[in-house]
């Protein structure tokens, strides 16, 4: 019975961390090694991190990874490494894998595919690979490839599988969005049932500005079965032993590969089709006890988006070196929930929330985010706004003398409290939190400089529905009664002015955040919004407001991506634009 015993070392890495990075793969491979693994992979760029964006543009950028990766090499002994970094031929550079065995580079597989779709760009930084090979490695044929590689019907990995590869390592940094995962496994078991191979899909781990990647790597054998599974939102390093007669079995019985194949004649000529670079000899009687099955529990709904919030959170702020934040604590669902997240990801002892409560603030507003942040275990500050607000009343009368108040007293008050915010990050310096939802940042139901005055924007891809379900969960399971009740049963409000409530300016949020899911990440027509039921003036409306401030979205803080379509690096459209596509409501 042939064995392959493969580790898959599902790794946070930091980008731009070169040599911390590299210092993590080695005790990969150290460890890896100890288990008895014939081979260990590491994540996509897990040299640089993912994505590195415009360091590649950095010539002694390219040169320290190659330097580290050199450094890597030294230290892989009797097993073979599989190392995402940045290749160079000299005259361009490629995401590339490494196959690194007994001290050297004995391969290289470099990217094919390089995606130039939603946050991605690797063709603005990357030339794409064009070269497949099978290695033996412990008398098994392997092939190499690279996130995207996987996704294409036909691509490398088809190719490595059609020369007689048994087993496709495929590493990836794929970011995280809501459902996504079952859509990887479903294409994965696919790719594994048409190639009759093993596929071990190997994901990073982390957050990374806008992204997260959740991990939850795992194998499917010949058959289209997950045997492994990897972790969610933490780093994992996970073991399985492969039965590789299974794969030999199942394509003797199987006459597709008999009848023809579907790879271009150009693409079976020798230079593409290096059928074995001998990497080890089979090692017999290791003596290693069989290993069970790793099987990690699969979050879904609300948890699923809990998990990505919390660990999104905990990387941004600790990457860059904060190791406490503060928000705004109004007593609203979206800064309790925001609350809860970061407690969650920092620790209730690293988060501060602050109250500041004006003329219009109600006393059940202060009483709940007392009573939240004695639920979370967080300080709370309470720093009152009512002598600021005077000032600037006072100081403006002269100007707006015989004027009704309007936004300019509300935007007034949210302002107040952004500096005050901001004055404690420059003393104490905590990271800002902003508590701004999706459907807010969509329409402009946010005071530029304000509210949205933060560092980090921890639900600015939630919609106000999917904030009251993660309420809802995070109570759940905690089996107690974290965020209040009052909290998520009140009607939402501003409290910016007298009785001022959300619905007086927009739709009901189960209304707005079904057209904006449509609107802003289908992209439909507003004849199909209609379509869907929606009243075609409420269409009209939700559609002017979200085009009329994307000058306010591009100067919000960073927040972190859950969605098909986030509002940041994934959906870009122009300030100035005059283009409208409104329904008609005659």
């Amino acid at each position: 019975m042939r064995v392959l015993r493969v580790a898959l070392d599902q790794m946070n890495p930091t980008v731009g961390a070169l040599e911390g990075n590299a210092d993590r793969i080695i005790e990969g491979i150290r460890r890896a090694q100890e288990a008895g693994a014939d081979i260990v992979a590491f994540p996509e760029l897990a040299l640089t991190g993912y994505p590195p964006e415009d360091l590649v543009l950095k010539p002694e950028f390219i040169a320290d990874n190659l330097r580290q990766l050199d450094r890597i090499a030294a230290r892989v002994g009797d097993i073979t490494a599989i190392v995402g970094f940045v290749d160079s031929d000299g005259s361009d550079i490629y995401n590339a894998a490494a196959v690194l065995q007994q001290g050297t580079m004995a391969g290289c597989h470099r990217k094919f595919f390089l995606p130039n779709y939603s946050v991605f760009d690797e063709q603005r930084y990357f030339k794409a690979g064009t070269d497949w090979k099978v290695y033996t490695v412990r008398g098994v044929e392997i092939g190499v490839t690279i996130c995207e590689d996987i996704w294409y019907p036909i691509g490398p990995g088809t190719f490595q599988a059609m020369a007689g590869a048994e087993v496709i390592v495929n590493i990836n940094a794929s970011p995280f969005r809501v459902g996504k995962y079952e859509q990887r496994h479903q294409m994965i078991a696919t790719r594994a049932l048409d190639q009759l191979s093993y596929v071990c899909y190997l994901n990073t781990v982390g957050g990374q500005d806008e992204l997260v990647f959740e991990g939850a790597s795992f194998i499917c054998n010949q058959d289209g079965r997950r045997v492994a599974q990897g972790k969610f939102f933490e780093e994992d390093f996970i073991l399985a032993d492969l039965d590789i007669d299974a794969v030999f079995s199942a394509r003797l019985h199987d006459t597709r590969r008999r009848q023809g194949s579907l790879i271009p004649d150009e693409l079976w000529t020798e230079e593409h089709r290096i059928h074995a670079t001998p990497l080890a000899q089979p090692r017999n009687g290791r003596g290693l006890e069989a290993l069970a099955e790793q099987c990690a529990p699969i979050p879904t709904g609300p948890a699923e988006m809990y998990g990505a919030l919390v660990l999104g959170t905990r990387d941004y702020a600790h990457k860059n070196g904060f190791k406490s934040a503060v928000l705004g604590l109004s007593g609203g669902i979206d800064s309790s929930v925001v609350a809860a997240i970061a407690a969650d990801a920092l620790g209730p002892e690293n988060v501060y929330g602050v109250s500041n409560p004006s003329r219009y603030s109600s006393e059940g507003s202060k009483t709940d985010a007392m009573q939240l942040a004695e639920n979370l275990g967080i300080e709370l500050i309470s720093i009152p706004i009512e002598e600021v607000f005077e000032a600037y009343i006072h100081t403006l009368d002269p100007v707006f003398a015989g004027r009704e108040a309007n936004v300019a007293e509300e935007n007034i008050q949210a302002r107040i409290r952004g500096n005050l915010w901001w004055a404690l990050n420059n003393k104490f310096g905590w990271l800002v939190l902003t508590a701004g939802n999706k459907s807010e940042m969509a329409v402009g139901y946010a005071t530029l400089y304000g509210d949205m005055a933060g560092g980090f924007a921890v639900i600015k891809d939630v919609f106000k529905t999917s904030v009251f379900a993660l309420a809802e969960y995070r109570n759940r399971s905690a089996g107690r009664e974290i965020i209040p009740h009052a909290i998520i049963a009140k009607e939402p409000s501003a409290e910016l002015r007298p009785g001022q409530r959300d619905i007086d300016t927009l739709p009901p949020y189960p209304v707005l955040d079904g057209i904006l899911k449509l609107y802003v990440e289908e992209d439909r027509s507003s004849s199909d919004i209609v379509a869907h039921g929606y009243d075609p003036a409420t269409v009209g409306r939700v559609i002017t407001m979200v085009d009329h401030n994307e000058f306010k979205r591009r100067q919000a803080a960073p927040g972190i991506k859950i969605s098909t379509r986030a509002f940041g690096k994934d959906r870009r459209l122009p300030i100035t634009n005059g283009y409208r596509d409104l329904p008609d409501t005659k």
